[in-house]
């Protein structure tokens, strides 16, 4: 795992976590992986933007997860914004981003599925977004994101957000969201395949 700030620059790797310099304070978090082999990094982070980089040792691939955590309860700084780029196949192996919301009043957020809109070969055409509680029930969904799954129109609110999709095939959902932990999924339509995007914007 590769952590990167906005400008590509390397800030840390890790392979197995109990090598990091920083082993303790992941174990003292609650928060460290179960596996020796696993990887995880505790770092104190300016405001900014952030990438992750997950792969394999020597070049392996299988199914992997990415988290993040924010772990200073005196903190003034929140994660705003968290988004995973993956491979979207069909079946089990869809683009799964999971968040939780975790305290205070019901949290507004905006949930996005990208596909078309990517500058790169291969992307997905077009993208259908999930979103589901912690139970397995479905919240909503949305096809493009200028209408809702009802038919109405969803537009208006969207851009207000000041981040609506690029591309009429996008999708989008504006949820308010109580405490608990939420999981958004992104598919294509039809069966679709191609590399696509999934955020998730807390818009307080």
């Amino acid at each position: 795992m590769d952590l990167h700030d906005s400008f590509g620059a390397l800030l840390a790797s890790n392979d197995n976590w109990k090598d990091d310099p920083n082993q303790q304070k992941v174990s003292d978090s609650g928060l460290a992986p179960i596996h020796d082999l696993e990887s995880a990094l505790w770092q104190i982070l300016d405001p900014g933007a952030y990438t992750v980089v997950l792969q394999g040792h020597a070049g392996e691939t299988g199914i992997g997860l990415v988290e993040a955590y924010g772990v200073s309860p005196g903190s003034d700084s929140n994660l705003a914004n968290i988004s995973t780029r993956s491979l979207v196949q069909t079946d089990d192996n869809v683009l799964i981003g999971g968040f939780i919301v975790n305290e205070g009043s019901p949290a507004n957020v905006l949930l996005r599925a990208v596909g078309r809109s990517l500058s790169i070969a291969g992307a997905l055409s077009d993208p259908i977004l999930e979103v589901y509680d912690e139970s397995g029930t479905l919240i909503d969904s949305n096809d493009n994101w200028k209408l809702r799954s009802d038919g109405s129109r969803q537009e208006t609110e969207i851009k207000a957000t000041t981040i609506p999709a690029s591309n009429d095939l996008e999708s989008a959902l504006l949820e308010t969201l109580s405490v608990g932990n939420y999981t958004a999924i992104v598919r294509g339509k039809d069966g679709g395949t191609g590399v696509g995007l999934v955020e998730v914007y807390n818009l307080q």
